[in-house]
C-alpha cells in the first residue's frame, strides 16, 4: 500500500489566530463549512479545538460511503490542528502560517494508506480530485467568515 497525499492551499485576509480558531470551531464555523460530500456531521466531544471528536459520512461516490471518526490534536496550538479518523489511517493536517501584516496561508494535506493493485490505481487517480474538491469547498465557504467587514 502506497501512502496517497493531497494538499489545497490558500492565502487569506486574516491574521493566522482568527483562521486557526475558525478552524477549531468544530461546533460552529466548520460544522457549516462542509460541502455535500460531507453528511450525518456530529461533535461527538468537545467542540473547540484539541481533545475534540467528530464524526460524519464522507461520501467518495454515491455507492462509496465512509465513516470518518477523528480525535482532533493540536501539535502546534496556533498553528496546526491533526483530524485523525480512529477507523483508517485517514488524516487531515490543517497549518496556518503567517505571509503578511493581515494575511495567512492555510494548508489542509489528507493522507491515508491506499489499496493496491487495480483498486489502487483507480483510488491514487481519482479519490485526490473529490478530496480537493472537498476541501476546496471547505475554504470557499471558510474564506468569506474570516475577511473583517468594511
Amino acid at each position: 500500500m502506497a501512502e496517497i497525499k493531497v494538499t489545497v492551499a490558500r492565502v487569506v485576509t486574516a491574521e493566522p489566530t482568527a483562521v486557526i480558531e475558525a478552524l477549531g470551531d468544530y461546533k460552529g464555523i466548520r460544522a457549516e463549512t462542509w460541502p455535500e460530500t460531507i453528511t450525518d456531521y456530529e461533535v461527538l466531544e468537545g467542540g473547540t479545538g484539541a481533545g475534540t471528536r467528530i464524526r460524519y459520512k464522507l461520501h467518495a461516490t454515491r455507492s462509496r460511503v465512509r465513516t470518518v471518526e477523528a480525535v482532533v490534536s493540536a501539535p502546534e496550538p496556533d498553528r496546526t490542528l491533526v483530524e485523525a479518523d480512529q477507523n483508517s489511517t485517514l488524516r487531515t493536517v490543517w497549518t496556518v502560517q503567517p505571509v503578511s501584516s493581515g494575511t495567512t496561508r492555510v494548508s489542509v494535506e489528507t493522507s491515508w494508506a491506499g489499496a493496491s493493485g487495480v483498486g489502487g490505481f483507480f483510488e491514487r487517480t481519482f479519490a485526490p480530485i473529490g478530496i480537493r474538491k472537498l476541501y476546496n469547498g471547505v475554504l470557499d465557504k471558510l474564506t468569506p467568515r474570516l475577511t473583517p467587514s468594511a
